[in-house]
């Protein structure tokens, strides 16, 4: 697992995918979670919700528990207006997800909002 002090600080929105799969791949839940704001809000699936950070990386534990692996996918140029970021992925079992990222005081990028699937595999 990776400590928090070497872990990349997000300066475009349209790393935060590619993180997001490679810190799950290599079982850091912790670092997954680094890439949401404090009280982000993630869609679990079932019209559940993961709200905060906590709750967040409670979620990623258990699927790095399962053992299941995320897949990259065909990512889509990040749409940004202001402090703002539109992300979304075409993942290949056809999902696609959305996100939307906020820039923090420091440049950096975290999400605040992340529905893995807006378009449900067929």
């Amino acid at each position: 697992m990776n400590n928090g002090a070497s872990r990349k600080l997000v300066r475009d929105p349209q790393d935060l995918a590619r993180l997001l799969v490679s810190r799950e791949q290599a079982g850091d839940a912790e670092g997954m979670a680094a890439l949401y704001e404090p009280d982000a809000v993630l869609d679990v699936g079932g019209g559940q919700l993961a709200c905060g950070r906590e709750a967040i990386r409670s979620f990623y534990a258990t699927l790095v528990a399962a053992g299941r692996k995320f897949d990259l996918g065909d990512q889509r140029p990040a749409i940004v207006n202001g402090d703002l970021a539109l992300t979304s992925t075409h993942l290949p079992n056809g999902t696609v997800t959305a996100e939307i990222a906020r820039r923090q005081g420091d440049g950096t990028w975290l999400w605040v909002i992340d529905q893995p699937s807006i378009v449900p595999c067929r």
